[in-house]
């Protein structure tokens, strides 16, 4: 008997996976596993890196945290971020985001929107709280601000507000260095629309009207992540020449890295857009090397916290789901879902 698999087709503007192509802002797009993998781990492709700004400013968080960093300054940053996440258990995670949405389930009546109600608050909450933040619920508003500018080309009101956001979140964090400081709030900023690209996601495909799914959350995440990742790339850019996908790629040149279409490698996937729980084969969203996301087993458990109580007690509007403008960031600006 031949088992037909539900498949998800690609999001649209998903670049079709294959050669290094030109860029038509500049430089190179890479969509082929291996060639984004070669880019996320290759010394010679580096992050663009934030400049320094003034104390306790968003300048000043993008210059500290680890993701924005120079390679000389990466290690000490990312070692501050992964000391603040080392006593945090991801199991906890997830059951303190599913007592925290059952909670808000409890007083929704008869719709709630996920993106509102549920995504961007759940996660920071929860994790503003085991970090230490003295008013986690105050910590979500801020977070969600700064994240509104975190990304470069950000408009001058919105770094303004971001700027305040910053301090406030300063005031709320246990005390420390100024790299301590800055990358337990990074965790925060990151956090914010990345997780809730990933529950929106899970809540689209998971819960009826979607494609059946049964199955532990977790497990079924991880394939929403690769089909439908909530970030779906990151940029390089070329310190040294290097010879990536067959192409040479002189020093200075920038690298668009893109996960949506290399998670669809059929050269890795075998039936690449079929929904298929658990695969040998991981997703390239959460990055790779020294750089890759290292919260990403907590974002997980965040996010399987929150979409195994929607599961549970909640049934999907239909329709289309519209999504906030944003070239890499896939978050959903409207998702309603009606508890059972």
């Amino acid at each position: 008997m031949t088992t037909t698999r539900p498949t998800l087709a690609p999001v649209p503007g998903t670049p079709p996976c294959g050669p290094p192509a030109p860029h038509p802002d500049g430089g190179w797009t890479l969509t082929r596993h291996a060639d984004v993998r070669t880019a996320l781990t290759e010394p010679a492709c580096r992050v663009p890196v934030a400049a320094p700004g003034a104390a306790y400013t968003l300048g000043w968080l993008r210059g500290l945290v680890s993701r924005f960093s120079a390679p000389e300054d990466h290690p000490a940053r990312r070692a501050a971020g992964t000391a603040a996440l080392a006593p945090l258990d991801p199991a906890d995670l997830r059951e303190a985001a599913a007592r925290a949405t059952a909670g808000v389930l409890d007083d929704a009546g008869d719709r709630l929107d996920v993106p509102r109600a549920l995504a961007r608050r759940v996660p920071v909450r929860v994790l503003a709280d085991r970090l230490g933040l003295a008013d986690p619920e105050a910590a979500v508003t801020a977070v969600a601000t700064v994240a509104a500018a975190y990304q470069p080309g950000a408009d001058a009101a919105a770094q303004w507000r971001a700027d305040g956001a910053v301090v406030e979140l300063v005031a709320l964090a246990p005390p420390g260095p100024p790299e301590d400081l800055a990358n337990r709030i990074g965790l925060l900023v990151q956090a914010c629309d990345a997780t809730a690209g990933l529950i929106g996601a899970g809540a689209r495909h998971l819960l009826p009207p979607g494609p059946p799914a049964p199955g532990d959350t977790a497990e079924l995440l991880g394939e929403v992540l690769r089909l439908d990742p909530p970030v779906r790339g990151t940029r390089r850019i070329t310190h040294r020449a290097v010879r990536i996908g067959g192409v040479d790629l002189p020093a200075d040149t920038p690298l668009q890295l893109r996960f949506d279409a290399a998670n669809r490698d059929p050269a890795v996937f075998a039936e690449p857009d079929a929904f298929v729980p658990g695969r040998a084969e991981t997703a390239l969203t959460f990055g790779a090397g020294t750089r890759r996301c290292p919260g990403a087993d907590h974002a997980l458990a965040l996010a399987t916290g929150v979409l195994d109580v929607l599961r549970e007690r909640c049934r999907r509007d239909p329709g289309p789901v519209p999504y906030e403008p944003h070239a890499l960031l896939r978050v959903p600006a409207r998702l309603a879902v009606a508890p059972r």
